[in-house]
């Protein structure tokens, strides 16, 4: 099938040649051959199918919040859910609460709406600033939790069909799951409790805090590299001399050396040859090699 067929048949949900990278938080990078905004499972049943016949790869676009693109256009078929894959909906059950979110939620609002409702056990995730979706692919956690931590199943589509993945399903490890690019993620079930709203408002409220004085603000990505077994990026690539480290465009944060930072009209390319830099340094003074947690486009893996 022809993106013409796509766009023709998408009705103004399609934009081909469409700025991608600038949809990042890194608002650095090129343009896919379309991106189509999914908004119900009707629209995903309608679209998904041509979607597939295409041939394409797809890359889904969350908040953007750990993806970097490479300049130019990729031929790929962006994906971004809106409409009813942002919703948010609970239920009391014995033992607690069930949470069930659409895969395009930020993170941040539904900590904070669950927390203003009196539903505990998800404040944690306000510091993290991805998609549902996202966050259940790559296990995202912060301040002590994560989210195999809640999860109780997801759904995804992938190849015309829709799955239930259980907790046991996604295998969970570190920033990892057993999902792959092919599963789109969309809606995700969560076991939370019932417990003191105020003291939970108050938790996000330090943990927001504490995020603004120790991590920078800027066009970043977020944490750019995995802990090791056993060891803190942050702390290697500060005693590797990172911090501080610029290429071109790009520069390692001076109040968080496990954040780059890329400047106003920098570009990607300069992003990417700094975390190649400093991953090879890392390596180098202590022997470690650092992955990161990032997803590239039009980029090698590092």
């Amino acid at each position: 099938m022809s993106i013409e067929t796509l766009v023709a048949l998408g009705a103004g949900r399609v934009i081909e040649h469409a700025p991608f990278g600038a949809r990042t938080t890194y608002r650095v990078g090129g343009t896919v051959r379309a991106l189509v905004s999914l908004s119900s499972t009707a629209g995903l049943e309608e679209l998904g199918p041509l979607i597939e016949s295409s041939g394409r790869r797809t890359c889904v676009l969350g908040n953007g919040s750990n993806l970097l693109v490479a300049e130019g256009e990729h031929d790929v078929i962006g994906v971004r859910l809106v409409g009813e894959f942002l919703e948010l909906r609970w239920r009391d059950v014995e033992g607690g609460v069930i949470v069930d979110a659409g895969a395009g939620l930020g993170l941040p609002i539904a900590a904070r709406r669950l927390a203003r409702e009196g539903i505990v056990g998800f404040e944690w995730a306000v510091g993290v600033p991805g998609t549902f979706g996202g966050a259940v692919v790559m296990n995202a956690g912060g301040h002590g939790s994560d989210m195999d931590a809640s999860v109780v199943s997801a759904r995804t589509w992938r190849a015309g069909s829709s799955r239930l993945w259980s907790h046991d399903d996604l295998r969970f490890g570190y920033r990892s799951s057993a999902l792959t690019p092919r599963d789109l993620v969309i809606e995700v079930a969560m076991r939370l409790g019932r417990g003191d709203s105020e003291g939970a408002q108050q938790r996000i409220r330090d943990i927001v805090r504490w995020r603004r004085e120790h991590q920078p603000g800027g066009a970043n990505g977020g944490s750019v590299f995995r802990n090791p077994d056993g060891g803190v990026a942050a702390r290697l690539i500060e005693s590797a001399g990172c911090k501080g480290l610029r290429h071109g465009s790009a520069v390692v944060s001076e109040k968080h050396a496990n954040f780059i930072i890329a400047d106003v009209d920098g570009t990607a390319g300069d992003v990417y040859a700094l975390i190649v830099d400093v991953r090879d340094r890392v390596r180098a003074h202590c022997g470690v090699l650092l992955h990161s947690e990032h997803r590239f486009l039009g980029f090698e893996p590092v």
